[in-house]
């Protein structure tokens, strides 16, 4: 079929069976060709987009931890405050015990000393705890600043490989898609309706297979071994009788491999 698609004036009624069956196993293999191109190009975004989804949560989680280290100055802040009213107090308080009348009145000021004692010390107390816990939150930001660099870098090796890759698939995708049409001028209608139907309805894209291990390569099903001779002597254009897909026999297959990849890089 090859040669042939350097003609443009072929009927496709005037042609043997065989060299439909060898149109239609070209076109099999462009469009499958095609396919996985698509594919590929459809997963790259996707993984460049988790990529990028990842590295926005992180950057989420770091601006959440500073944040909590700004809550955490603040409140440090609070209790150095609280520190400092206490002893103003206290230094009040002791004055005015020097000034008291009665006993009552020195023992209310001291319980009042004591409780702002009891403050500086809990404030005290709680300032260390904010520094331990400062220490910990610092760490745990530069931990995980050093994997969003090595992630933001990776995001950036991968972007430029994805764009390499589209680049150079779109140009295979615009050459095989030419090509595809001119092999489809060398097919009959029906049996190019018939192709389309059934690549459109199978997951995998194939609407002519070959027999693999006494089996349909689209469906799996076996086939009797006067059916595999029939289809081998290409007398006739023979579907499987399970999914419908057209068969044809390895030697085929093998001899348009060899000529379609010659002229198109797979």
């Amino acid at each position: 079929m090859a040669k042939k698609t350097q003609a443009t004036a072929v009927n496709p009624k005037d042609m043997t069976i065989e060299e439909k069956l060898r149109a239609l196993y070209d076109l099999q293999l462009v469009d499958s060709r095609i396919d996985r191109i698509r594919t590929i190009r459809g997963e790259l975004p996707l993984e460049v987009q988790d990529l990028e989804d990842e590295i926005v949560g992180m950057e989420t989680r770091v601006g959440k931890m500073k944040e909590e280290l700004s809550a955490i100055d603040a409140e440090i802040s609070d209790r150095k405050n609280t520190i400092k009213d206490s002893q103003a107090l206290i230094k009040k308080y002791e004055q005015q015990q020097a000034n008291v009348r009665n006993n009552r009145e020195f023992d209310s000021l001291s319980k009042e000393i004591e409780y702002q004692n009891l403050e500086i010390q809990l404030a005290e107390k709680r300032i260390k705890e904010h520094k331990v816990k400062i220490e910990m939150v610092k760490k745990n930001i530069e931990e995980l600043e050093s994997k969003l660099a090595d992630r933001q870098e990776d995001l950036k090796h991968k972007k430029g490989e994805l764009d390499d890759i589209v680049s150079e698939t779109e140009k295979e995708e615009k050459q095989l898609l030419l090509r595809s049409g001119e092999f489809e001028t060398f097919i009959e209608e029906r049996y190019l309706s018939a192709y389309k139907r059934i690549r459109s309805n199978s997951f995998n894209g194939l609407a002519v297979v070959t027999i693999e291990r006494d089996s349909c390569g689209g469906c799996f099903n076996k086939i009797p071994p006067q059916r595999q001779i029939d289809i081998a002597q290409r007398k006739k254009i023979l579907v499987c009788e399970h999914c419908g897909r057209v068969i044809v026999d390895d030697v085929l297959a093998t001899e348009e491999s060899d000529k379609v990849t010659s002229f198109i890089k797979f």
